[in-house]
């Protein structure tokens, strides 16, 4: 499954795939368990030895007719082209999807993964056009 995300023709496909190899890297070495944080950090660690350029908990305006009315940080942000929710729960819910699909709208970024450290490893690659979405207004 995690094989097409590999895909070229696929919107930054390598880099996903990049992403979804360090991914599984972690959740070998340190299986799940752990609080999400632990993830956060060994994931952005692997991240980084793969030569890839990682932010964490990118702060995000949330905009309301012009004006900033609230702020949510995105877990990972992967050479600002990726978003990553990262959980560590039994399954990817719904609403773990809504999550993300809404910090993409909120961001000029249109791929997104939500990565699942839990009993069995898991992940969901998303994707909101910057056709489809709001003007973003300048901070």
């Amino acid at each position: 499954m995690w094989a097409k995300s590999l895909s070229p023709s696929l919107l930054h496909g390598k880099l996903t795939g990049r992403i979804i190899i360090a991914f599984f890297e972690v959740y070998n070495e340190l299986g799940h368990g752990f609080l999400e944080v632990v993830y956060h950090a060994a994931l952005a660690r692997a991240l980084r030895d793969h030569g890839l350029h990682v932010d964490r908990e990118v702060p995000i305006d949330v905009f309301f007719r012009q004006i900033v009315i609230g702020r949510f940080h995105a877990d990972l942000v992967v050479e600002a082209r990726v978003v990553g929710e990262l959980k560590a729960v039994r399954r990817i819910l719904p609403e773990h999807e809504a999550q993300l699909l809404h910090y993409l709208r909120a961001t000029a970024m249109e791929v997104g993964l939500v990565l699942n450290f839990g009993p069995r490893p898991d992940f969901k690659r998303l994707i909101y056009s910057n056709s489809m979405k709001q003007p973003r207004y300048p901070r």
